[in-house]
């Protein structure tokens, strides 16, 4: 069984996970104005209830500010989503280095506070960033947040040894962060920020160096690791662009592989550099982080990870293999897994039609949730059998941007597209997961 959440003339656009609040009451999402999201100008986080199909706003952005990208706490009544900049000029308006996370409780306006901390002025503050966070998502225990980020500094600098680019941090709740008021667009944080991937400006061919980090997800938790390895709290599945070869005239061969990022248990103690950078070098990774490749897809046909749908590697429940998508030899795009230690690829599902969405996995760690063709389909991560949970058609086409299964695994929320004669709306559906409850799967 379908249902349809929402019918306000407006677009509904859900995050690619942690949708549902903590007791699979609520689902939340933003309302940015075009079809894909891409323009972020939305002024309001809201959310409707699973049951009675209730909209509530949720926070109303100030000061001509844009608000989006939501995700919830899986633990309690907490939510984190992107905000841009109050009061926005030509020098400071919304851009991917200019956003920053804000968490409140839903409900209780007192509780609203930026979950990073911003200082542009060197010298910098540790556990501060310096730039925009992006796609805030808490852990399986509810206490960190993974963030992918950008550097305000390395894109406004005319003298920086490098490059801004993207890369993946964590924001933990060990102490608040408070920065000089040196210029206004600064501000304190609750939570300590810092970012764990390495990028560099010119990866040498062949190697593991990366230029970009992005699509992080959680893979552990820290009651998950071995009492052996006290040192590792967590670790992230990411994407990272490697450069296979470089022609003549220096322009790079690209290949997106899967990677892993190992967090020590305390991100406050410096590693090879300052955890805040300075003025001409990004921040830097604490002691401990440990970057790893997964795959090594150079020799197939279809090299690198599927970007082109885009993704977010997901990892079942106690954390033994991550899942991700990658073209098979005829060149569809298939779902795939490997285990966070390494090793070899395998291949899940085998159909004719290419998954066309990102996904999530079931809690109970058996079942994946994704769109195929104009379907939301439910994939067995055991056999690779797939079975179709809601149908598309002439008026709703599913969207390929969230399929996010419940807390207790018996419902898949996800958006689509319903054509009526006033245009075509993003609304959010509910279908029931085939895997059922939790303990299912």
């Amino acid at each position: 069984m379908i249902r349809q959440l929402t019918h306000r003339q407006h677009h509904h656009h859900l995050t690619n996970a942690n949708v549902w609040s903590w007791d699979g009451a609520w689902i939340y999402y933003d309302i940015r104005s075009d079809a894909s999201g891409a323009v972020f100008d939305g002024a309001r986080i809201e959310r409707v209830n699973a049951k009675t199909c209730e909209v509530e706003v949720v926070y109303e952005a100030p000061q001509g500010a844009c608000v989006g990208v939501v995700t919830a706490s899986p633990t309690e009544d907490k939510i984190v989503f992107i905000h841009g900049p109050e009061d926005p000029t030509p020098a400071w308006s919304y851009a991917s280095f200019h956003r920053r996370g804000v968490m409140m409780c839903p409900g209780q306006a007192d509780t609203v506070q930026n979950l990073d901390a911003r200082d542009i002025v060197d010298p910098f503050t540790a556990g501060a960033l310096r730039g925009g966070s992006h796609v805030h998502v808490f852990d399986s225990e509810g206490q960190w947040i993974s963030f992918t980020y950008e550097d305000h500094v390395l894109a406004a600098g005319s003298v920086s040894k490098y490059s801004n680019q993207r890369n993946v941090g964590v924001s933990i709740p060990c102490q608040p962060v408070s920065v000089p008021k040196t210029h206004r667009r600064n501000h304190d944080g609750a939570f300590w920020s810092v970012l764990v991937t390495q990028t560099h400006d010119h990866p040498e061919p062949g190697t593991d160096q990366i230029c970009k980090a992005y699509e992080d997800s959680w893979i552990a938790t820290r009651s998950q690791k071995s009492d052996q390895d006290p040192t590792s709290a967590r670790a992230l599945a990411f994407l990272g662009d490697v450069v296979i070869a470089a022609d003549p005239s220096g322009e790079k061969a690209l290949v997106t592989e899967l990677f892993v990022v190992d967090l020590p248990a305390d991100c406050t103690v410096p590693g090879a550099g300052p955890l805040q950078g300075t003025a001409t070098t990004r921040p830097t990774p604490p002691a401990g982080a440990l970057q790893r490749r997964l795959t090594h897809t150079i020799d197939r046909s279809y090299p690198g990870v599927a970007t082109d749908v885009r993704h977010w590697p997901r990892s079942k429940p106690e954390g033994s293999q991550v899942y991700f998508l990658m073209r098979d030899d005829e060149g569809v795009v298939q779902l795939w897994s490997i285990s966070p230690k390494g090793g070899s690829h395998h291949q899940v599902t085998s159909g004719n039609e290419s998954v066309a969405s990102a996904f999530t996995i079931h809690p109970g760690g058996n079942h994946a949730a994704c769109v195929i063709g104009n379907s939301v389909c439910e994939v067995n991560l055991t056999d690779g059998r797939i079975e179709t949970l809601a149908e598309g058609g002439s008026r709703i086409r599913c969207l390929p941007f969230a399929v996010v299964y419940s807390p207790d695994g018996s419902h898949v929320a996800f958006g689509g597209a319903v054509s009526s004669d006033n245009g075509s709306c993003n609304q959010i559906f509910l279908a029931d997961s085939k895997a059922g409850g939790a303990s299912g799967g």
